[in-house]
């Protein structure tokens, strides 16, 4: 009986201490702070845009930017927390704090940058026009004047296209919009080099082919404009540049896009 008086005044003896620290112990920590605290840091991907992210045959998810969260995540001495979700609520949830950070094969652009920080980059590439292969209609980006064009409606590559004077179907995936091309729905898509050529390679008999090249946006991680995220992206960039100077990402560039892009051309 003694012995159970004591355990249970020993808990109470916890639990009034839990309830007298002060607030400002946890509160008052950077972004950094709170992520180490924690023990996690979380990531924000799609999911569903190979080879950057996506599943394999055993549903596991993987890709170039899974790997590279978890590169980052380990040398910030916490564990990655993937969350999916959508290409236009990724910008939006860092902004809203409710991912600390994106592995998404994000382009840097003046105007992502007026809103968002931008680690250093780690992938250079380029952007590229496809068509199916019977469209003769369309050989360079100045032809798609006036055509449907078919991407994510926040992506870069939608905005190359309304550029040119083409019209935007809004599309989720890089599936759907291969769909709407191959079904006549839409007469060209714009998307990255290194994603168009992972399908080619998964669908040699694909009825689709490229026809122009843009110059690309650095690839960069993002995370929120504030003083808070500061020491964060300090340490992002720390990460990326021990990852690049081991050889680990050129590594990672091969393994997924067959080829280094992990320097400007």
């Amino acid at each position: 009986m003694k012995k159970l008086l004591s355990l249970v005044l020993a808990v109470l003896m916890l639990i009034s201490f839990a309830g007298c620290q002060k607030p400002e112990e946890t509160e008052n920590l950077d972004a950094l702070g709170r992520i180490k605290k924690q023990g996690y840091i979380t990531i924000a991907t799609e999911g569903t845009w190979a080879p950057w992210t996506y599943h394999d045959e055993s549903g596991e998810l993987v890709g170039i930017d899974i790997e590279l969260g978890k590169l980052i995540a380990a040398k910030l001495g916490v564990e990655a927390k993937f969350e999916e979700t959508q290409w236009d609520a990724i910008l939006a949830g860092i902004d809203a704090g409710r991912f600390d950070i994106a592995c998404n094969g994000v382009g840097k652009t003046e105007t992502r940058a007026e809103k968002y920080n931008f680690s250093d980059p780690y992938v250079f590439t380029n952007k590229v026009l496809i068509v199916k292969k019977d469209n003769t209609d369309i050989n360079k980006f100045e032809d798609i004047k006036g055509k449907k064009n078919a991407n994510t409606a926040s992506s870069t590559y939608a905005a190359v296209a309304e550029s040119y004077g083409a019209e935007n179907i809004s599309v989720d995936s890089l599936t759907e919009t291969i769909t709407l091309l191959l079904q006549d729905k839409c007469d060209c898509t714009i998307n990255s080099e290194m994603t168009i050529n992972d399908y080619l390679k998964q669908h040699p008999d694909a009825n689709i082919k490229v026809v122009d090249f843009y110059p690309g946006d650095d690839v960069c991680i993002p995370v929120q404009k504030t003083e808070d995220a500061a020491t964060l992206l300090e340490a992002i960039n720390k990460a990326l540049a021990e990852i690049k100077a081991s050889g680990e990402l050129s590594q990672l560039s091969i393994k997924y896009f067959d080829g280094d892009y992990t320097n400007k051309r």
